[in-house]
């Protein structure tokens, strides 16, 4: 008998939005798969490219990043520097023939608990389409 394979995710959450409204899912019992290990920043842009690289480098089948709405920024203009940041590593993912949904930028409000449910669902269900992370099995040959 085999086991459904379940997506390893990490979540790179800005504290004033994203992580809020995680919170709130999580609050208002919301059910979700339990594939997403939420890391909290102060902002988006904190969200180095190089640490998601990294995580699925060693072995995360995927990256949600989520930020505020753009304009909605507690420091201004953190996620437009994501958006662009983001933007980049989309092309590096093409360029190395990376499958891009292993790396999924968005824009939570506070107030948007359910929207968490959303996305994490959706990317679960994705990435077990996918399957593993190929990166995660030639590392360890």
């Amino acid at each position: 008998m085999s086991e459904e394979f379940r997506p390893d995710i990490l979540g790179i959450f800005c504290r004033w939005c994203s992580y809020s409204a995680a919170d709130l899912a999580g609050v208002s019992r919301m059910k979700m798969p339990p594939t997403t290990k939420v890391v909290r920043v102060m902002c988006s842009s904190r969200a180095d490219p190089v640490f998601a690289l990294g995580a699925l480098l060693i072995g995360a089948d995927g990256v949600l990043v989520a930020g505020c709405a753009p304009g909605d920024c507690h420091y201004k203009t953190g996620n437009y520097q994501t958006r662009r940041r983001y933007a980049l590593v989309e092309k590096i993912f093409d360029t190395l023939g990376l499958d891009n949904r292993r790396l999924k930028l968005v824009w939570i409000p506070a107030s948007e608990g359910a929207k968490v449910k959303r996305v994490v669902t959706a990317m679960t269900e994705s990435l077990q389409e996918a399957g593993p992370n190929p990166t995660r099995a030639e590392m360890f040959i």
